[in-house]
């Protein structure tokens, strides 16, 4: 560690303790959303709740995603509370389930953390001047960095090399089982007709690696899409009328006008940072010539991926930063507040406007709106993404932010969380993917059949990735050079 990352990491730590005191001193003098409401205690749990479950969440889709090509014959012995997870997510299209239920789950508990310990209003401690309490309180500054190193970035430093460590746990399964319950209640099934729909866009219909529904499975697919529209027109409807009559959680004297307008920008600046971790990925294995050749795309690439290394990794972490930011205004903007002698919205009775109040609706909005929606599109349009000039804006903001250090606390964090959990790198219980292969345990092999009637066995393709190998071939005369002469040498044995 050179003398700036150091000095990165000390502000950093020192920042997220001074915002930890100063939110749990808020919650003890009921100066907090819940608090204000309700016993301090209640609002400690549900901070406390949220927020440990955020790192598993965060921590759980690292793992999850990464073990999908792994034998599982590997680790069946060694973490078999990892196997109860890991048998569900890879099967069928069960990660493509759990992870849209999962997206769902972040959202929620980061309005779970922002109903429990932002400010109900303008606050007072301990004497702090008004420029001081704007920044770390009204801006929310002391939220967003408490969310951020200690329920995200935390876990995906430690879960992105010790997945089988991570989820070998029962609260891990349990998560799961959520998220899957989550996606089966149809709550958002609205986004699977989006991605039907993209999909046609793009000339690519979306292929299941199951079998075909039957009548009865089809029926009760399309009504939970049903649901899940009416749900999501209803949500749009309570969370449009309260922005517009100016009973949301938003700063007084800010026109109803302009807080829509805010919404809406909100809303988008996620969505773009959501669909733009997609088309950054889907493209960064490409050669630079079929990254796009307009002006910002080009300009996009070279600042991504040019120069001495890449600056992904610092995209991903101002990107997690600038999209919690966001996710807490838009819950400050969507969480109806309905004063003393004003009307219920749609004139319901003061329990389900309780439930209004919530904030639950702008979170189911948000996901499938400002979320999933976005992603899906990236995915089938990666380089319309990259020639997107907000998308080039967006990319340098988040990259001064990691640059800022701000978040540089996140790996001090999880390497006490290593060494108090004893997490273990996962080389060390089934070896690299090179030692794998040598044990004739690969992940997840996969066949290609070249023209020449030649079956070649190809590690570490997930499904679908045979046909882009064999564009890969067509346009690398290298490699079907190399595969060539190994389908000679087979013959030849």
């Amino acid at each position: 560690m050179n003398a700036l990352k150091l000095f990165k990491s000390i502000y950093s730590v020192l920042l997220l303790i001074f915002s930890l005191v100063c939110v749990l001193s808020l919650i003890a003098m009921k100066q907090t959303n819940l608090s204000r409401n309700a016993h301090p205690v209640f609002a400690y749990l549900l901070f406390i709740g949220a927020i440990g479950w955020l790192t598993m969440i965060e921590g759980g889709q690292a793992s999850l995603v990464g073990l999908v090509p792994v034998n599982t014959d590997l680790y069946k012995d060694s973490h078999a509370t990892s196997l109860k997870s890991t048998a569900i997510t890879n099967k069928g299209d069960n990660l493509d389930r759990y992870l849209l239920g999962r997206q769902f789950m972040v959202v929620i508990t980061v309005f779970c953390v922002n109903i429990s310990a932002a400010p109900g209003g303008d606050v007072d401690l301990w004497g702090f001047p008004d420029w001081l309490n704007n920044i770390m309180f009204q801006f929310g500054l002391s939220m967003i960095l408490i969310t951020c190193m200690i329920g995200q970035l935390n876990s995906q430093v430690n879960a992105s090399h010790c997945m089988l460590d991570y989820i070998n746990n029962y609260f891990a399964v349990f998560t799961l089982y959520v998220a899957m319950a989550i996606e089966f209640s149809g709550l958002l099934h609205a986004s699977y007709l989006i991605q039907l729909a993209v999909g046609a866009m793009a000339g690519q219909p979306i292929e299941s690696k199951e079998g075909p529904r039957s009548g009865g499975a089809t029926a009760f697919f399309w009504l939970r899409c049903l649901f899940s529209l009416t749900a999501l027109g209803f949500c749009v409807a309570v969370t449009m009328v309260a922005l517009f009559a100016g009973k949301t959680t938003m700063w007084e004297g800010i026109h109803p006008g302009f807080t829509v307008v805010i919404f809406a920008v909100l809303v988008c600046v996620v969505g773009m940072l959501e669909g733009m971790q997609i088309a950054f990925f889907a493209v960064s294995k490409l050669p630079a010539s079929e990254r796009g050749q307009s002006f910002f795309a080009m300009k996009t690439c070279h600042l991504l991926f040019g120069g001495k290394g890449s600056n992904l990794p610092g995209f991903m972490i101002g990107r997690q930063l600038c999209v919690v930011s966001c996710m807490f205004f838009v819950a400050r903007v969507t969480s109806v507040k309905i004063e003393d002698g004003e009307d219920n919205i749609f004139g319901v009775n003061d329990t389900i406007q309780g439930f209004f109040n919530t904030g639950l609706l702008g979170a189911l909005m948000l996901t499938i709106v400002g979320s999933i929606s976005w992603q899906l599109v990236a995915s089938a349009f990666p380089i319309a993404f990259l020639s997107n000039p907000i998308t080039y804006i967006l990319l340098r903001w988040c990259l001064f932010l990691e640059a800022t250090g701000i978040c540089q606390g996140a790996w001090v964090l999880a390497s006490i969380h290593r060494k108090i959990s004893g997490f273990q790198r996962d080389e060390v219980y089934i070896g690299t993917a090179e030692e794998r292969a040598a044990q004739d345990m690969g992940d997840d092999e996969k066949s290609l059949q070249l023209g020449t009637g030649h079956m070649v066995k190809l590690p570490g393709f997930a499904e679908g990735a045979p046909a882009q190998l064999q564009a890969l071939v067509a346009q690398d005369s290298a490699v079907e050079k190399y595969i060539n002469e190994l389908a000679d040498r087979m013959d030849n044995a």
